[in-house]
């Protein structure tokens, strides 16, 4: 028979015992939260569409970072900028690949649906103007260039080449290099000549040009070919360094958009795709880093 004197120090003994368990339960429930915290922010799927400029190097990001993050899943698709934009819009994809900045009516329609429309510059990129590797001509000015691309010069020698009809070829209308191009080359208050061939890829381009003689296209510095001949404009070159300095004319910004800020998976890989390992793929598929 136990002692009423020894009776509470055994139940003092027993309720110190219960505390000590329940707080070691409390820390393994608060350290499987942040477990489970941690890797939400890095599994899951990521839908990304839009800029065919950017499809190469949208798709060696995604290569990359599951390499190493084989719990995400990042898919790719191009298709132009602006069919990425309207698709983020429709609330279908994560991100918008896009080669230009978003139009006034895309942001009003985000807008009207009560979200905010989020651009992120994740690298920049100079329009190379090329033409076939047997062309003379290897310089131009924004004028001349102009003047081809709305159809006034149409023959090469007219610009110090040799006689021939030049064929022009540019991106379809829901490209964003088209629409950058239009503004500043071709003019906001001019068209593209009617002649202009419309391709459906950068890549078609460059293919064009190398077995066109006559031919002139313009595409992301990230598709230039060893096989055709890169213009100087305005006597500058589309290098890395005249991209940053701001040197080159024809430089843009390429983006990620979204609908507000991102969050869990999408954040992560936004992050990643501009920290030095995201930044590096950028300068291995022939675009400049932001930094």
């Amino acid at each position: 028979m136990v002692s009423r004197r020894h009776t509470l120090p055994i139940i003092v003994m027993c309720m110190a015992l219960s505390l000590a368990l329940l707080a070691g339960c409390g820390a393994k429930t608060g350290s499987k939260g942040s477990a489970n915290a941690s890797t939400d922010a890095q599994s899951g799927t990521v839908t990304i569409e839009g800029s065919d400029t950017m499809v190469n190097l949208a798709q060696a990001w995604a290569e990359a970072y599951m390499k190493t993050n084989p719990q995400a899943v990042i898919t790719v698709k191009g298709g132009g900028s602006g069919a990425g934009i309207a698709s983020l819009i429709n609330g279908g994809i994560t991100f918008a690949d896009a080669s230009r900045e978003a139009k006034d009516d895309e942001k009003l329609a985000v807008k009207d649906a009560g979200q905010t429309f989020t651009e992120t510059p994740v690298a920049r990129d100079g329009i190379a103007v090329i033409v076939n590797g047997s062309n003379s001509v290897k310089n131009l000015t924004t004028d001349q260039l102009g003047k081809i691309y709305r159809g006034e010069v149409t023959d090469w020698k007219d610009v110090g080449g040799k006689p021939g009809k030049i064929v022009l070829l540019g991106r379809d209308t829901s490209s964003g290099t088209y629409e950058f191009f239009s503004e500043a080359v071709v003019g906001k208050d001019a068209k593209y000549a009617k002649t202009m061939r419309s391709m459906q890829s950068s890549q078609a381009i460059v293919d064009e040009v190398k077995n066109n003689p006559q031919a002139i296209g313009y595409v992301g510095m990230g598709y230039e070919d060893p096989e055709t001949v890169v213009l100087n404009i305005d006597g500058k070159a589309a290098t890395p360094e005249a991209v940053k300095d701001g040197s080159y004319t024809l430089s843009r910004n390429l983006y990620m958009d979204s609908l507000g800020a991102p969050t869990g998976i999408a954040k992560t890989y936004l992050d990643w795709v501009l920290s030095a390992e995201g930044q590096n793929v950028v300068e291995q598929q022939g675009f400049v880093k932001l930094k």
